[in-house]
């Protein structure tokens, strides 16, 4: 890609295919007091499924002819996402933001400066199902769903499901246990595409070239990760601040690099429940409620749990292979049991007001998981359920006179544009 780079100001054009130009314009303030303003300008296509593409803007020294980093981006526009390292992603429009050079360089004394910017050559597409091959890391959209007699659906792709916009109610008055977590409107105002599976042995094996798992099996859920693991101990241990930046050498940063995209990464908890529920309103998300807080037909329906561990579907006897149940409306399985599943937020109490795409509170001890797992009755893994731990937490494994106990960590990801 040419860029053309011209002192105090910089305009860049990218063609895309079937219309016109993203535009990149960059101006340092004068006088000079450590800021550049940037103008994105994303154009519509012709026939449009794209959702959002991704930039990685950069910044570069005239005087040195150096590339510097850029960090620190403010911007007030609800549609532009910043996943750090300079990426943001964005649908068509035009967008206001400041570089605030001083803040990521502050023994810089030039206002000689320019931003470069290359355009991720692929865009989020809307379509039912998003697949990434984790052989190529190539790209494609279908309205098909994954064959479940086929494991490449499993171990060699990645499936995930778009989730359209919505609202609904999150929590209940009171679980089993005698807890409360208390019933709330939650509106998320954009579609995300979320994993039909949790994210498998073989996956995870693609991605970091190791597999942590206690109880090994290809399309077995990956446990003995943390969060850290998931998203790294720097960047990754930012949210909700430092937004959807991960480190490099977490698993998403990977998965991100090699597919080409930044918009990889957990789910919120309001997503995750969100997604899970699928439009029901019940203890679990086929629409029926538990009938005992311990063993429970119908749990035993949608998930792997301490009731059914012993029921030979998967072929094993702890976390099982995932698909083996039936998947809620929107196609998604293993929400209930199984392996529990990490969400970005930290553990708090909900809020008692209707929210709108909320990210949880700025800081905390323990980071929250959902779902529940494979060695708990079926209290634990209601839609509502939650749990937390510390971000570093793999899980815990032990044999006694009473078998095997094991709450190995899990996740599914979600792709945010």
């Amino acid at each position: 890609m040419l860029v053309k780079i011209a002192m105090l100001l910089l305009v860049l054009a990218v063609s895309l295919p079937g219309k016109d130009e993203v535009t990149v314009t960059a101006v340092p303030r004068w006088p000079w007091n450590g800021k550049v303003d940037i103008t994105v300008k994303i154009p519509p296509l012709e026939g449009n499924d794209i959702l959002a593409y991704s930039l990685l803007l950069e910044g570069f020294d005239n005087d040195k002819q150096e590339v510097l980093p850029i960090q620190t981006l403010t911007f007030d526009h609800q549609d532009l996402v910043y996943f750090g390292n300079g990426v943001v992603s964005a649908p068509a429009g035009t967008y206001k933001l400041v570089w605030d050079v001083a803040a990521d360089f502050p023994a810089l004394n030039t206002s000689s400066l320019a931003v470069k910017a290359t355009v991720s050559p692929s865009p989020v597409r809307k379509n039912t199902y998003m697949v990434v091959n984790l052989e190529t890391f190539a790209i494609r959209y279908t309205t098909d769903a994954p064959d479940l007699s086929n494991d490449t659906c499993r171990t060699t792709e990645l499936w995930l499901r778009w989730i359209p916009a919505g609202t609904f109610t999150m929590g209940r008055p009171r679980d089993e246990q005698g807890t409360y977590w208390t019933q709330h409107q939650v509106t998320l105002t954009r579609g995300f595409y979320i994993g039909v599976f949790e994210m498998t042995q073989r996956q995870w094996e693609l991605v970091m070239g190791n597999n942590p798992s206690q109880c090994k099996g290809d399309t077995r859920p990956v446990e003995c990760v943390s969060y850290d693991d998931i998203r790294g101990t720097g960047l990754g241990a930012g949210w909700p601040a430092g937004g959807h930046a991960v480190d490099a050498d977490s698993f998403l940063g990977r998965l991100r690099a090699k597919a080409g995209l930044p918009f990889f990464d957990l789910p919120t908890e309001a997503q995750w429940e969100y997604a899970c529920r699928a439009g029901t309103t019940t203890d679990l998300n086929s629409g029926k409620d538990l009938t005992a807080t311990d063993s429970c037909p119908n749990l035993a329906e949608v998930g792997r749990y301490n009731g059914n561990k012993g029921d030979g579907k998967g072929g094993y006897g702890e976390h099982t292979k995932v698909g083996c149940y039936l998947p809620n409306a929107w196609g998604l399985y293993d929400m209930h049991g199984n392996v529990w599943e990490w969400c970005l937020d930290w553990d708090s109490t909900y809020p008692v007001v209707a929210v709108t795409d909320p990210v949880g509170v700025a800081s905390g001890a323990r980071r929250m998981e959902r779902g529940g797992y494979w060695n708990r009755g079926a209290a634990f893994c209601c839609s509502f359920y939650r749990g937390g731990v510390g971000p570093s937490y793999r899980g815990s494994y032990s044999t006694s006179t009473l078998g095997v106990y094991y709450d190995g960590d899990g996740f599914r990801v979600v792709c945010c544009p």
